[in-house]
């Protein structure tokens, strides 16, 4: 074969390869802008689509959870775990003789019972999934509401649980009574990528659009962009970090006709916040 017939042939199949390219481009578009995908929590996805998601999911939960060592086995952490199990998981996941509420039920992908869970886990996978959550998946992360005790203690139910009948597991909550949520470690210094972190734990980016932190386009409080060159906040509090954690914990109690609620945010957290909102 002469060169330049070689060099016909890599253009012809680069050139069919950018129009096949551009045509899968558009017809995404068109999809895309023509509402045709039906994001329905009513439509399941297509099987190839869960199963393929899933794969990924796997995958990501154990490259990340590969260097967690687990603290060693502790039986009696079982019967806290299934009290905060109770209390925070339950809704979605169900538990030996308990239904999963309604909306458990009724999520897309559904947050199936984790009788299996410590089967097709480790540990140090189940504490990642608990503490960091799964992106459009429904399943919240708990590192900034469950202290690392709390989450290990779920996890140890989850290893239990497999096991439990429906009796069993009345009789652990029973054991367990109401545990307090642990206290999560405080910090010294105001630190602004922890407090990047904490403002979508904390669903600040749903009701306010925060620059450098991903959310929807909204409108249902001010933007917080340029924060440290406002004078006041709230109208009327004097613009400075003490004041606008302050601000960040308890809203309502320096202006109570504001629609903005607490939302259990720590004052090493607050903190952290007003770091990263009064950045320059």
């Amino acid at each position: 074969m002469t060169t330049s017939r070689r060099r016909l042939v890599a253009i012809t199949a680069a050139a069919t390869l950018a129009g096949l390219a551009t045509l899968g481009a558009a017809g995404g578009v068109l999809v895309l802008y023509g509402g045709f995908y039906n994001v329905a929590s009513t439509r399941s996805h297509f099987q190839w689509v869960h199963s393929l998601l899933e794969l990924g999911m796997q995958r990501s939960v154990r490259h990340h959870a590969r260097d967690i060592v687990p603290p060693p086995a502790n039986p009696q952490l079982a019967a806290r775990g299934a009290g905060l199990y109770r209390d925070n998981c339950v809704t979605c996941h169900g538990a030996p003789g308990v239904a999963q509420s309604d909306i458990g039920q009724s999520m897309q992908p559904v947050p199936g019972p984790l009788a299996d869970a410590a089967r097709r886990w480790h540990p140090n996978e189940l504490y990642w999934i608990t503490r960091h959550g799964i992106k459009m998946s429904g399943m919240p992360a708990w590192e900034y509401h469950l202290s690392d005790d709390d989450i290990w203690a779920v996890v140890a139910f989850l290893a239990a649980l497999p096991a439990l009948s429906p009796q069993a597991y009345a009789a652990l909550l029973e054991q367990a009574g109401h545990p307090q949520r642990g206290a999560r470690p405080a910090h010294a210094q105001a630190d602004a990528r922890r407090g990047h972190l904490a403002l979508s734990q904390y669903a600040c980016n749903a009701c306010h659009r925060i620059p450098g932190v991903t959310g929807p386009d909204t409108l249902v409080g001010p933007p917080l962009r340029d924060l440290s060159k406002r004078q006041y906040i709230a109208g009327g509090l004097p613009n400075n970090a003490d004041n606008l954690a302050q601000w960040v914990r308890d809203p309502q109690r320096i202006r109570p006709h504001s629609a903005m609620p607490a939302m259990g945010v720590t004052e090493s957290d607050a903190r952290d916040i007003a770091a990263y909102l009064l950045q320059p």
